[in-house]
């Protein structure tokens, strides 16, 4: 038993909402599942613009807009085709899908969604990086903190949790 008189967790198990750190997976998993939520809006509206009228409006509100990433867009928009159009939607809607995974596993307390979400936002990370190399921007900045503060939190959270589970062994 730990201080306290709290059972451990069994090693791959769900955790109780009293674990130290649970907090943490709670916030990760719903900022990536608010993630999720952002993209299915986006693939469903990208779907949307395969209806011209709803194109031409949206790229005449973009190009009032004047943020540089809505410049981005109105470019795509005004080069795409249908089929363009449609394989933008199926991208958004399968990123949707992997941080819908991340954050339903991590809600869940599952140590597959903790190896999952490292392996997935450090992958992202080059990318991102290479994005702001290209121009800094303060929205550019602050993802990419939170995906390196994401990753080193799981990271700590999985060594510290493994290194208990071996110390328990040893002990047994």
């Amino acid at each position: 038993m730990r201080a306290g008189g709290r059972q451990p967790a069994a090693h791959g198990s769900s955790s109780t909402d009293h674990e130290p750190g649970a907090a943490g997976l709670v916030l990760i998993a719903i900022f990536k599942l608010a993630k999720a939520l952002a993209l299915i809006a986006a693939g469903v509206g990208a779907l949307r613009l395969l209806d011209p009228r709803v194109a031409s409006r949206v790229e005449a509100w973009l190009a009032r807009v004047q943020l540089a990433p809505g410049r981005r867009i109105v470019a795509f928009l005004a080069g795409a085709n249908e089929r363009k159009i449609e394989e933008l939607g199926i991208v958004l809607f399968a990123y949707a899908l992997v941080f819908l995974i991340e954050g339903g596993g991590l809600l869940m307390r599952k140590r597959w969604a903790e190896w999952f979400t490292i392996i997935v936002t450090a992958s992202l990370l080059p990318f991102e990086i290479y994005e702001l190399a290209k121009g800094v921007s303060a929205a550019k900045v602050v993802a990419i903190v939170i995906n390196v503060a994401v990753v080193v939190y799981l990271v700590m959270r999985v060594v510290n949790r493994d290194s208990e589970y071996g110390a328990r062994r040893t002990d047994a």
